[in-house]
């Protein structure tokens, strides 16, 4: 997260972004490999996104954001370093929920892959790098837009309430990204698309372990 601007310039300059998105399969064998990899709790814990994708599955747009944001927000934040050992890792949802812990990137995609889950457009959504100015800090949020135009909801670990961007004088957006491309910021809205596509090993890495299952 610290060398996030360094990161933003080495998206820009390659050239390949997966698709980043595959359905999630809950099953048996996932909940048996959680438990053995884990313990039962975080079995337990991975159950509960499961009835949450279920039980939100034919609400409306803005109860599938609460519920989803507020149900990953319930988890602790942790550093990477402390977590995984290394200085940035992108956990994929399941490894994010059976931890119990994560950082800001972690909450971010769980949320994103989550709402794509339940059927939120691709283009609808956006992970967002951004300067946080309370405290000063590097920072990730996801970013939904109604309209290609319109000010994006901001899904925040820090300020839990779903804010629209015009209202989180707190952040200064930097980039954003998703499966589909990176956007330089312009200011709140929804900022000038580099490239269609990009590549990078974190993503890479993040869809390679969701690829199996994990």
């Amino acid at each position: 997260m610290r060398r996030f601007l360094t990161f933003a310039l080495l998206l820009m300059l390659t050239l390949g972004l997966p698709s980043a998105f595959s359905s999630i399969l809950f099953s048996s064998k996932l909940f048996e490999s959680v438990a053995q990899r884990y313990d039962k709790r975080a079995e337990e814990r991975v159950r509960d996104w499961q009835r949450l994708m279920a039980e939100n599955r034919n609400s409306s747009v803005e109860d599938q954001l609460f519920e989803v944001n507020q149900f990953f927000n319930r988890i602790e934040f942790v550093d990477d370093i402390k977590h995984w050992g290394v200085n940035d890792y992108w956990a994929t949802p399941i490894e994010f929920i059976a931890t119990d812990g994560g950082d800001c990137e972690d909450f971010s995609i769980a949320k994103y892959f989550s709402l794509r889950e339940l059927g939120v457009p691709t283009e609808k959504l956006r992970l967002m790098y951004v300067t946080a100015t309370r405290p000063r800090q590097a920072h990730m949020v996801l970013a939904y837009y109604e309209t290609p135009s319109a000010v994006p909801l901001v899904l925040d670990n820090i300020n839990k309430r779903i804010l629209p961007a015009s209202q989180r004088r707190d952040l200064i957006p930097v980039y954003s990204f998703n499966g589909e491309g990176l956007w330089l910021a312009k200011s709140q809205g929804r900022g000038r698309q580099m490239q269609g596509q990009n590549n990078n090993a974190l993503w890479q890495d993040l869809n390679d372990r969701m690829q199996q299952g994990f």
